[in-house]
């Protein structure tokens, strides 16, 4: 229990004092984690509330998540609050509860929302980030802090919180989709990790953790110069960018993009648009989904919104 409590109070000796959520699933992560929110709460004057997500997902889960939101109050929250949401939309069944759950927890109103995502979870987004083979960005991992969300137990195994429950007295909740093979976390945590484990002799989780770490450092630093190149204004200057080197080059123009309006991007998308700095040869524009397109003029770049068929003079 020591081990989870210390990472919150380090975590929370950082930010501002003032009320704060953490978000409870009835999961060993986020029982754990309530318990020493509180505790960390009662040591500095603070509130803390619980806000447990009901997703509907499966018979009983109004009752899975009250109970929830009263094992919250008996480890010292002040308040637990059940927030229904409805999963709807594209991506599969884990996204569309993702992007549910977290808009709710967004709409709380409630400030800094403490995640229980720990180290554990961390090696597991490492490894679907490889998996999807789209750059640096996707095995940095989850982030300490990404406002309005907080993840103290980022360098804690999901061990100690199961520990953590056992010294409590409570039973947290298993969530059986987290054993169901139909979802690719699911085959990571039962099959993938415990494998790597064993064929590279322990300390697998810590080394994909640290590794997340390391990468972010060097995203942060990169991106920070990138914001010094970009300068100000909806165009960019490609004559003032073609010297620049091509990854640092790119993370100007990635920013530029979504800054602009530009979504779902992928690394042959933002290739195309770097091709009209690094390999100009008079070509077109480049069309991005939701039909946007960026386009090179006398020497500097613009992005506009149009139908294909209107630029084709249809």
């Amino acid at each position: 229990m020591e081990l989870v409590r210390r990472a919150v109070r380090r975590f929370l000796a950082g930010q501002p004092r003032q009320d704060f959520a953490v978000a409870v699933s009835g999961g060993a992560d986020s029982l754990a984690l309530a318990e020493a929110s509180a505790y960390a709460a009662r040591k500095t004057g603070v509130r803390v509330r619980a806000l447990v997500v009901d997703h509907g997902l499966q018979d009983g889960s109004a009752e899975v998540a009250a109970e929830a939101a009263e094992k919250a109050r008996g480890l010292g929250v002040d308040e637990a609050e059940v927030l229904a949401v409805e999963v709807t939309g594209s991506g599969g069944m884990e996204a569309a509860a993702r992007r549910a759950r977290y808009a709710a927890l967004s709409r709380s109103g409630s400030g800094l929302v403490l995640l229980g995502h720990t180290r554990d979870d961390q090696a597991e987004t490492v490894l679907l980030g490889l998996g999807r083979g789209s750059g640096p960005r996707s095995i940095a991992g989850m982030k300490p802090l990404d406002p309005p969300w907080g993840r103290p137990l980022l360098d804690v195994p999901r061990s100690a919180t199961r520990q953590a429950c056992v010294e409590l007295g409570v039973r947290p909740w298993e969530d059986p989709h987290n054993a169901d093979p139909r979802f690719r976390r699911s085959r990571l945590r039962a099959e993938v990790l415990p494998l790597l484990e064993d064929v590279l002799s322990g300390g697998v989780a810590a080394a994909l953790a640290r590794t997340a770490a390391q990468v972010r450092e060097d995203l942060e630093t990169l991106d920070a110069l990138a914001a010094e190149l970009r300068g100000e204004g909806d165009t960019l200057d490609a004559k003032a960018l073609a010297d620049v080197p091509a990854a640092l080059r790119r993370r100007v123009l990635r920013s530029w993009l979504l800054d602009a309006g530009a979504c779902d991007l992928t690394d042959a998308h933002l290739r195309s648009v770097d091709d009209l700095v690094g390999k100009w040869r008079g070509q077109g524009g480049v069309w991005l989904p939701g039909s946007l397109v960026v386009e090179r003029s006398h020497g500097r770049l613009a992005m506009s919104r149009r139908e294909r068929r209107e630029a084709r003079g249809e």
